[in-house]
């Protein structure tokens, strides 16, 4: 899985509810990383992993029940408090911030760190190197964080880049799990920061097109908006049609089958134009069988098409 944000996390959720231990990999974006109080900070890897360990807060990041404590004193003693870590989120990053700097690379780290919290799905980032996503706003470029915590999301997107793409390599392991894997899927993530990064590095778009599995993408974008996070609003700004057909354009030469709600069967025809299979699925994942269940009928499509 391909995956960023809460809507990755939880499908992913849902898929290790649904296949064997160790048989799923999920893909991380790190785009949105940044270095704060001197620590390496990951936020799609850690909801990736804080969901799978069943210890994600309430709303889709930090650790459910954390306290404040340090981040007070921080703030008593000067340091910015906009981005908000908790205790026990602040431990995984010194964590990180040390294994990194002994040497280990955030892949290395991510294993380890998925080991501690007994996640037995192997969570990897798409790349080991420096990619940052930097959004166009009409008061300049905005490191993602700025504009996404600090700012929140109030600018209009006029453009998005990833500082470090060209340079960065993929993951062996991530190129490992595309060229292994039964089945490919593309999260109901946000297709502009939190898939395109991912796709974006070298050799990523080209492992998942020449991969023998079926990919499937599962759209971010019901009834014309997004359920959390500004993937409607980015679209809009930056002249996508804001619906799941919108969402299809964006991936089409990709995927073999696009997943859209039962709110948006009338585009049904019109992503299948794109040269998709289309599968209408109730894609609102409100509880843990929710989640697993669209896992379930995702990977039953994916089987029925490929004749299993």
């Amino acid at each position: 899985m391909l995956a960023g944000g809460t809507g990755g996390a939880k499908l992913a959720h849902g898929f290790q509810h649904v296949v064997g231990a160790g048989e799923l990999t999920v893909i991380a974006n790190v785009a949105d990383d940044l270095e704060l109080f001197g620590l390496h900070v990951s936020p799609d890897l850690d909801s990736v992993l804080y969901t799978l360990a069943g210890i994600v807060g309430e709303s889709g990041w930090g650790v459910r029940g954390d306290t404040w404590t340090a981040l007070e004193m921080l703030g008593r003693l000067g340091e910015p408090t906009w981005f908000r870590i908790g205790d026990a989120d602040l431990a995984t990053h010194v964590r990180r911030s040390r294994l990194l700097r002994e040497g280990s690379t955030l892949t290395d780290v991510s294993r380890a760190l998925a080991g501690s919290l007994g996640v037995t799905t192997q969570v990897v980032p798409a790349t080991d190197d420096p990619v940052r996503t930097v959004v166009s706003t009409d008061a300049g470029e905005l490191d993602f964080q700025t504009y996404f915590v600090a700012r929140a999301q109030r600018d209009e997107v006029r453009g998005v880049r990833f500082a470090g793409i060209e340079q960065a390599r993929p993951s062996p392991a991530a190129i490992a799990a595309i060229a292994e894997a039964d089945l490919i899927v593309i999260a109901p993530s946000n297709p502009i920061v939190s898939v395109a990064p991912i796709l974006g590095i070298r050799g990523m778009r080209e492992g998942v097109q020449g991969a023998a599995a079926a990919c499937v993408a599962v759209s971010p974008i019901i009834g014309g908006h997004a359920l959390k996070g500004p993937a409607d609003r980015m679209l809009a700004s930056l002249g996508h049609e804001v619906s799941a057909l919108g969402v299809a354009r964006l991936y089409a030469g990709i995927v073999d089958r696009f997943v859209l709600d039962e709110q948006d069967a009338e585009l049904a025809p019109a992503i299948a134009a794109l040269g998709m299979a289309v599968d209408v699925l109730p894609t609102v994942m409100s509880t843990e069988e929710d989640r697993a269940e669209l896992a379930r009928r995702i990977i039953s499509a994916a089987d029925a098409m490929l004749g299993r």
